[in-house]
């Protein structure tokens, strides 16, 4: 599947809205950009990438009786141990 699109001022390429979804390029998703001879491949990433700390937030935090603030606590461990 073949499509024209332009490239913006600052580089910006829009990826037609057909192809990305045949392959499950959603808002968002992070890809992979690379060249090859005289073309730049840009693939979806799979399995896609997701932080820990926003996985379990979006999951477990559900369940928890009062709002715990992950990031924060990270962050504050991450400095006690510099």
């Amino acid at each position: 599947m073949e499509k024209k699109t332009t490239v913006g001022p600052k580089g910006e390429v829009v990826i037609p809205k057909e192809i990305r979804e045949k392959i499950g390029i959603e808002e968002y998703s992070e890809v992979i950009v690379d060249i090859l001879d005289d073309s730049v491949i840009i693939r979806k990433i799979k399995p896609e990438s997701v932080s820990y700390v926003n996985f379990y937030s979006s999951t477990y935090s559900k369940k928890l009786k009062k709002r715990i603030d992950i990031k924060k606590i990270v962050e504050e461990q991450y400095k006690g141990n510099t």
